[in-house]
């Protein structure tokens, strides 16, 4: 198992003696909280400060490369309206399975451009607006249109069109479907509902955007999380990177003209 679901699992067996301490079963609970301590064995607490049972690994989101992203869109450019209308705003707009699964029609605002993402929507629920490309809407308008032949009703702005399912709101089961068809067809296994979340928060970092502008856009309640995307654009340590030549190619030429310096005193001096 991955380390997160190892991580999950291990939360009902702490909770499970939590529950024994306060009926007054147990004296202690053995699945401690905290940090891992590498080379610690047991349980309890070292140093005052209480351990975790299995190291956590805190792993970057993966990402597709250029080619694998174009190896996608080159397979989505023959899906139906519908789907690559969901594809191009799951990017535009950083949107999670839920949030774009969820969209109603009353949610957009073709004028501006801007989605609503509503907070009953969200992971955290926190209510946000989101805009999307100019692209993006002409793709948009043609949905409407298109959907307008399958419902006239307001309400759920993706409806499934398939003939049990006729004219009801697209399920994320079936959406995930569409999805990992595309990802096996384009040969990127990897590719899932949220890889394009992660695509486009790592752009917006690459493009140097700061980070509570990223976090925003991304409906994050707190800065940790929109951290990764920031180390994984690399934007940071590039920066460094180019501070530091630029300060050691400075240190270099000054150590240079520095003995050029008395170099040329002494030649001067001689042909005097």
């Amino acid at each position: 198992m991955s380390n997160a679901t190892i991580q999950q699992r291990i939360v009902p067996v702490r909770l499970f003696y939590d529950h024994l301490m306060e009926e007054g079963l147990r004296d202690s609970n053995p699945v401690g909280r905290g940090r891992f301590t590498p080379g610690r064995r047991g349980n309890g607490s070292w140093g005052g400060h209480p351990r975790g049972l299995v190291p956590r690994v805190t792993k970057l989101p993966w990402i597709p490369t250029e080619q694998q992203w174009r190896n996608v869109l080159a397979v989505a450019a023959d899906e139906p309206i519908r789907n690559r209308v969901m594809l191009a705003l799951a990017y535009d707009a950083a949107l999670r399975r839920e949030e774009l699964c969820l969209l109603r029609t009353d949610d957009l605002d073709p004028a501006h451009r801007t989605l609503r993402i509503r907070a009953e929507t969200t992971k955290n629920r926190l209510e946000r607006v989101v805009p999307y490309s100019a692209a993006t809407g002409v793709l948009l308008s043609r949905y409407l249109a298109h959907r307008m032949r399958i419902s006239r009703a307001r309400g759920p702005l993706f409806l499934s069109e398939s003939r049990r399912n006729h004219a009801q709101p697209l399920s994320l089961w079936t959406w995930s479907k569409v999805v990992r068809r595309i990802a096996l067809a384009a040969e990127v296994p990897r590719f899932s509902t949220h890889t394009t979340r992660h695509l486009c928060l790592t752009d917006l970092a690459r493009m140097g955007w700061e980070l509570h502008a990223i976090a925003t856009f991304a409906g994050h309640r707190h800065t940790d999380s929109t951290l990764q995307y920031i180390h994984l654009s690399g934007r940071d340590l590039a920066d460094k990177l180019s501070r530091g030549m630029e300060h050691i190619h400075a240190w270099r030429i000054a150590m240079l003209t520095g003995i050029d310096a008395p170099a040329a005193t002494a030649t001067t001096g001689t042909s005097r």
